[in-house]
């Protein structure tokens, strides 16, 4: 048998992976890679395939094509069981019979552990999860919070190669939710355990991931880093699913520039044919109105519309006066809505970068 190469083997590898249920294809053609320790989130609307990905890699699905690795070896036939993985359910999946002391070592005992190494790994993990006082309580006696973290110790107590996370903050609050995930997060980093959790919600994966893998019927539509998905989308759907983005129609006038109406822009791509209808992608908060020079490309005047209140900023619509009926809105912040006065009616000059303005075809766009 050849000896795998443990520094360039991936955790998982993933390939020409497809699933159907019926005439419904779930997953179609997927490829992927995850490094040793990365944290990976699979993000997408409902129905896009995530969890379904998810459970093919857990073995709860089978796949109806394709190849499946962890650390090297092919697991694509095998069950759960005689995979590397510890999994954390939505719905937190606890034992209401067991006290959370025999919760997290279920796993453990079931493989026949001495019972000194299962007393001492439970310690250690209830101490991890911040826990070590609820270990004789039964689940109904915890919060939504702590119950997350005993499901958490309890995927973690048999040293899995890869964890994975389906939608594991999505049935606390908002409060509870941002803590969880700092606190799930920092314990990924410190044993550094190879991560995949799905979520439907792109702060959750900003947040948390090394990579996000954005999904869309059954597809992937991009791979990338946090900062590489918000400030470079591949796709209409990817800048519109991640952050807020203003989309408009405008026609190329050559390589390097745009016209909406009679307002010419200057954007970074190169490839545009003249005449070409395209479509103009923009993030709210990259629109300036301070420190404008005079000549400055991309500046011009814009009537403030409606401005909404959002606490630290002020989401605001503005239209500008060179293609009437155009929309772009935009974000400023609470100190530039007081220092500068900005007020609805309004004509105040604006202005936008061309590194940040995306551009894409206007088919594609209309996907």
């Amino acid at each position: 048998m050849a000896l795998v190469d443990q520094a360039v083997t991936p955790a998982l590898r993933i390939s020409h992976l497809s699933k159907r249920f019926g005439a419904f294809v779930a997953l179609r053609d997927i490829h992927l890679d995850i490094p040793k320790g990365e944290f990976v989130c699979f993000l997408g609307p409902s129905g896009c395939g995530k969890t379904t990905l998810l459970r093919v890699i857990a073995g709860l699905d089978p796949q109806d094509e394709g190849r499946i690795e962890m650390g090297g070896r092919d697991v694509s036939a095998l069950p759960p069981a005689d995979r590397d993985f510890g999994i954390v359910f939505q719905s937190y999946a606890l034992f209401p019979n067991l006290t959370v002391d025999d919760n997290v070592a279920y796993g453990l005992v079931n493989r026949g552990s001495p019972r000194e190494a299962i007393r001492r790994r439970v310690d250690e993990l209830l101490g991890l999860v911040g826990l070590p006082e609820q270990r004789d309580k039964y689940p109904v006696q915890l919060s939504g919070g702590q119950q997350q973290r005993v499901a958490l110790a309890r995927a973690l107590a048999t040293s899995p190669g890869l964890l994975l996370l389906d939608e594991p903050l999505s049935a606390l609050d908002a409060r509870v939710r941002i803590r969880l995930r700092d606190e799930i997060r920092g314990l990924q980093k410190r044993l550094g355990v190879t991560t995949i959790m799905v979520t439907h919600d792109q702060e959750e994966a900003l947040a948390m991931a090394d990579r996000i893998v954005v999904m869309n019927h059954g597809v992937i539509e991009q791979i990338g880093a946090p900062q590489e998905i918000y400030r470079a989308p591949a796709t209409p759907f990817v800048a519109d699913f991640v952050g807020h983005m203003t989309f408009l129609d405008a026609v190329a006038t050559g390589p390097g520039g745009v016209r909406i109406g009679a307002l010419a822009l200057v954007v970074n791509q190169k490839d545009l044919a003249p005449g070409a209808r395209v479509r103009l992608a923009m993030r709210p908060e990259e629109v300036r109105t301070r420190g404008l020079r005079d000549g400055e490309p991309n500046t011009f005047e814009a009537r403030v519309g409606e401005l909404a209140f959002l606490g630290s900023f002020c989401r605001a619509r503005l239209e500008p006066v060179a293609s009437p009926g155009s929309s772009i809105v935009a974000e400023f912040s609470a100190n530039a809505i007081r220092d500068l006065g900005v007020v609805s009616g309004e004509v105040r000059r604006v202005g936008l970068s061309a590194e940040t303005l995306r551009v894409f075809p206007a088919v594609e766009a209309a996907r």
